[in-house]
Parts: C-alpha cells; structure tokens; sequence
C-alpha cells in the first residue's frame, strides 16, 4: 500500500511541481552553473544509486556526508533551498523509480563506515532509503550515527499508514531542520 501512496504521490508532485522545478532549475543555473546534483548513495539491501538534487554547495565542494562539508560551501540560493528544503523535490524522481520512498531513512554515502554497521546491525537497509522520516523530523542527522540507526530501525519496525501521512506532514510543515553542516 505504502509503495503504492510512494507512486501516485511522487508523479502529482512531479507533475504538479514541474513549474517550480523549472525555475529552481533555472536559477541555479546562475548560482552555480550545475544546479542538479547527483550522486552514488547507499539504498535498499545497501545497493547503489543514484541520488539527484538540487545543489545547494558550489560545484567543487568535496563529496562528504552534509554534517562535515563546511557552511561556506552553501551558496545563497543553497541556503534558500535547505531552509524549505525544495533541494529534495527532485528525490520525488528517485521515489517514482523505486530507489526511494517518501519516507525512509535518509540514504548515506558508502564512505560513512560507521553508520553503515550501525544500520546493518539494525536492519535498516532492508527498507527503502526515504526523503524523510522520523530522525528527519526530530532533528537527528548522519553525525550521531548509533542514535540515527536506532531511530530508523524503530520508524520501520513501526511504520504504517498513519505514520507515513505524519511524517511526510510533519516535514511539509517544517518540522526538523535538515542536515547539520559545519560552521
């Protein structure tokens, strides 16, 4: 049913949303010249792929997890992207596709070993990655690594279809405050 709701959600949202992508996706061709961003994640059964974006860090910024890329790395409209985290609208292109869900635990990169076992201890990676989720709303990010895992493994234990429309309110409304990055 979940997958379901993931499918007709994401095309609405494509669908509807493709104005405002249009002119993100303009503007970021002024902001940094390469306004999609793309890159190899960790997804369900810790196969890869690949993750798109807008790019809210200027095109050379190295490929670390958010929490340890510097905030001198997000340009202006960057920030504006984070703050009403329009940078993940075109996630809704990876949740049509199956890559994702719109709610799941955030997918890592292969290169934060830590939350990987911690993850894999848990089972986390038996799940879609998602767009958001429980950690996602309660402020928890990849830098406390044991306690996301945690909070993933016990929103999949418990998922369900009131939880899922809650999540995905919650963060619509702003609820949690996205990924942390060094200031």
């Amino acid at each position: 049913m979940l997958r379901f709701l993931d499918i007709v959600f994401s095309f609405i949202g494509l669908v509807c949303g493709a104005p405002v992508l249009l002119v993100i996706y303009v503007i970021g061709l002024f902001d940094t010249g390469s306004p999609v961003f793309k890159q190899e994640r960790v997804g369900r059964h810790k196969n890869p792929f690949i993750l798109v974006k807008f790019r809210t860090m200027s095109v050379d910024t190295a490929s670390v997890a958010s929490h340890l890329a510097s905030t001198a790395s997000i340009t202006k409209m960057g920030g504006f992207l984070r703050k009403t985290k329009l940078d993940e609208l075109p996630q809704l292109w990876n949740v049509l596709k199956g890559d994702m869900s719109l709610v799941g635990p955030r997918p890592n990169l292969f290169n934060q070993l830590e939350l990987i076992q911690e993850r894999e201890a848990l089972g986390v990676y038996s799940a879609r990655p998602g767009i958001t989720g429980l950690a996602q709303i309660n402020d928890i990010d990849m830098s406390i690594p044991k306690l996301l895992a945690e909070t993933d493994a016990k929103m999949i234990r418990s998922l369900n279809l009131k939880s899922y429309f809650e999540y995905i309110l919650k963060t619509l409304v702003g609820q949690g405050s996205g990924d942390r990055v060094i200031k």
